[in-house]
């Protein structure tokens, strides 16, 4: 399979990026081609521009400033998503890439009578995230309702396959989380993503 793994962390050597390098590792392994875009080191632009957003239901779409991003997309079997959890949502950075890149003619395509949308990456099989939060699970799953993978499986995923492939890891109280807990969490990963 052809992998796009996306990486939103400003810090080169936070625990994010250690889990990207760590899952990517795993893939290549197992024979998957790996494509890995690290949006702040690539200083991805997540604001929706004035005219992107005039243009949103324009046919075809505009999405010339983010080409090479959708291309990247298009050419994927499978995304994993590498982030942390800020306020029990997406960093800003991802929520831009999603804004601009999971646009109208590339990840659907907008009913003729309006309302529904249609799904447009069929081709997408398997859909992970890996992410960290610093807060307990039970104030994540049980106080908050686990916001973003609701977010995530009802609303992101469903532009892709019916029978996806899709799953988050989380490593919770990740600011309390001793050393021997991390290296845990990353053995864990690495396993399940070697079934792969």
């Amino acid at each position: 399979m052809r992998i796009l793994i996306i990486l939103a962390h400003p810090l080169a050597d936070s625990f994010a990026a250690g889990t990207a390098a760590t899952a990517k590792a795993a893939l290549e392994r197992n024979g998957h081609s790996v494509d890995l875009i690290d949006l702040y080191a690539e200083k991805f632009d997540p604001l929706l521009s004035e005219s992107e957003r005039r243009g949103y239901f324009d046919r075809p779409y505009d999405t010339s400033a983010v080409d090479g991003y959708v291309e990247r997309l298009l050419a994927a079997d499978g995304l994993i998503l590498v982030f942390p959890q800020w306020w029990f949502n997406f960093p800003a950075i991802l929520k831009g890439f999603f804004d601009r890149v999971f646009a109208p003619g590339i990840a659907f395509d907008h009913e003729a009578t309006g309302g529904r949308i249609i799904p447009r990456l069929t081709h997408i099989k398997l859909f992970w995230a890996l992410t960290t939060t610093g807060s307990p699970w039970w104030v994540v799953r049980l106080y908050m309702g686990n916001p973003v993978r609701r977010l995530l499986k009802r609303g992101i995923a469903a532009f892709c396959a019916r029978k996806l492939n899709f799953r988050m890891i989380a490593l919770h109280d990740m600011d309390r989380a001793t050393a021997e807990k991390r290296a845990a969490h990353l053995t864990r990963i690495e396993k399940d993503i070697s079934r792969l």
